[in-house]
């Protein structure tokens, strides 16, 4: 076990270059804050190139999101808020240091990421098979030739940016069920819970991405709401 300076043995959580878990977690939440900045920038710039192609292509783009399924992207909004509760559950169990209430919200966040990604691959499922996937083989049936062109751009940005939200969810359930797993063993208790807390962020980020997805990619029709 290593000790402090004056001779006081550490915490077996605290790294050798830092004093204390406090200085340690601050360090953690910076790095983790700077890490969400960048996200942030990533998804900032698909945002940007969004704005654009519907001010040039406003009525393609509401055609094309026709295509979606409202209800389902419903149901998947639902699932993610119930895993940001579950989440958050979870990061309160873990610094309470109640280990299996941890694991338990830990793992229900995980299945929550997969029903989420299992309703995803059903609607990509779906756009494959109607031809709505943009490139060489891009020919939808529903949507007027005069719109094919905006519509393309449209599920260009759909796939991109849904995909790299689904890439981030795919990263992150292995990490959930690895701090499950971890949580059960007795790792995290009152005095230490930083990776927890940190994933809680992550988490949360992952959600509040797709609260923006949602009505940019679903709800831009007005026609399909009365």
């Amino acid at each position: 076990m290593s000790e402090h300076a004056h001779g006081a043995p550490a915490h077996p959580r605290l790294q050798h270059h830092f004093d204390s878990l406090e200085q340690q977690k601050e360090s953690s939440v910076l790095g983790m804050w700077t890490f969400l900045v960048t996200e942030i920038m990533f998804f900032g710039g698909l945002f940007l190139v969004y704005a654009v192609y519907r001010v040039l292509y406003p009525g393609s783009f509401a055609v094309a999101s026709r295509e979606l399924d409202i209800p389902l992207g419903l149901i998947n909004t639902i699932v993610l808020i119930g895993s940001s509760f579950t989440m958050a559950m979870g990061v309160h169990a873990a610094a309470l240091g109640r280990r299996r209430a941890a694991a338990v919200w830990l793992i229900s966040t995980a299945i929550l990421g997969l029903v989420f990604l299992g309703v995803k691959v059903g609607e990509y499922q779906h756009k494959f098979e109607h031809h709505l996937v943009p490139g060489a083989h891009f020919a939808p049936d529903h949507i007027p030739v005069e719109h094919h062109r905006g519509a393309e751009a449209y599920f260009s940005l759909y796939f991109a940016m849904t995909g790299l939200h689904a890439t981030h969810m795919i990263i992150g359930i292995p990490i959930l069920l690895l701090l499950a797993v971890q949580a059960y063993r007795g790792a995290f208790s009152r005095s230490y819970s930083t990776p927890v807390e940190m994933f809680g962020l992550y988490w949360h980020f992952v959600d509040i991405i797709w609260i923006f997805l949602f009505p940019l990619l679903y709800l831009i029709d007005p026609s399909r709401h009365h």
